[in-house]
């Protein structure tokens, strides 16, 4: 995987209506050698430029379906990673900004991670007991990682059938970027919150004893979305006490008091399907970015929806 950076300071002074005039003009020259993919959590003034938009997954695969040369993620550098690992030969992936990234992914590194495969093999054999497990929220080489370890690469909606995956093969799993989408998948697999145990990548041993480390079906890293984290569970009683028939949506990367409040869990996707399929007149409180939540709003609107 080969990258290229630019000097983004000479675009620092444009005014937005020339960027906006540069991007227009980009795209009636460069016409279907590129394709824009916007995701989902992208701001007003640059999802609309997008010809694709979506989760970082499905944009992926959607951009590998057409013919363009230059794929042109709108998103953070994970995403673009995976956009060039399921990209054709002959396409290259461009991130607009090679500083753009995600807080969560940046809180597991290969270092890290290879230092508590190492730790973990001092109390057992992590390549026999362990199933390695990232959320596709991580950086390429930690997904080789796994490849590597008899593991797997998960997203939010696949993420409970990769543990029953996983526990086919081995008695445990270690769940790294985000503890929160571990604990719920686990939780809804019918793993007791006390046999998933998080993993303090700072602390010797992860901060837990040997005998936690045998008796643990998950370790959990210590990592979390920064965005997710704001929502508490407060704020779901007090939007049931103020509507009572009111209904919560939350995606898994919330904290697990959040989830366990929610009336519905999942995706973005699944959120984004179950807010279009809602009847109408109904109330919600969606727990997840705001982007994507007021985007949602306007377009429900009409039908009576109040997100």
């Amino acid at each position: 995987m080969q990258t290229a950076a630019i000097a983004f300071d000479r675009f620092k002074p444009l005014q937005d209506d020339a960027c906006e005039s540069r991007i227009v003009a980009a795209k009636a020259a460069l016409g279907k050698r590129a394709v824009i993919l916007g995701h989902h959590y992208q701001r007003a003034d640059v999802y609309k430029h997008a010809d694709l938009s979506g989760d970082s997954l499905g944009l992926s695969k959607l951009a590998t379906k057409t013919d363009a040369e230059y794929i042109v993620f709108c998103g953070v550098h994970f995403m673009a990673e995976v956009a060039d690992i399921l990209s054709k030969p002959e396409q290259t992936a461009i991130l607009p900004d090679m500083s753009a990234g995600c807080s969560m992914a940046d809180m597991a590194n290969l270092a890290k991670v290879e230092r508590a495969w190492r730790e973990i093999g001092s109390v057992l054999d992590p390549d026999q007991h362990v199933t390695p497990i990232t959320y596709i929220n991580s950086a390429a080489d930690l997904k080789a990682f796994c490849g590597e370890h008899g593991g797997i690469v998960c997203t939010s909606s696949n993420a409970q059938s990769i543990l029953d995956w996983a526990f086919a093969r081995r008695e445990k799993v270690l769940f790294f970027p985000d503890q929160h989408l571990g604990r719920w998948s686990g939780y809804m697999n019918g793993i007791k919150p006390d046999e998933m145990l998080v993993w303090d990548f700072d602390e010797p041993l992860g901060g837990l004893t040997p005998e936690q480390v045998r008796r643990a079906k998950v370790l959990l890293w210590k990592g979390h979305c920064s965005v997710h984290q704001m929502f508490q569970a407060q704020h779901i009683l007090n939007f049931r006490n103020q509507y009572p028939d009111g209904m919560v949506i939350s995606h898994p990367e919330c904290n697990f008091e959040v989830c366990k409040l929610s009336d519905y869990v999942g995706s973005t996707d699944f959120i984004l399907k179950t807010l279009q399929e809602a009847k109408p007149g109904t109330r919600w409180l969606v727990g997840t970015e705001l982007n994507l939540v007021n985007r949602m709003a306007e377009q429900l609107k009409p039908q009576g929806k109040i997100i």
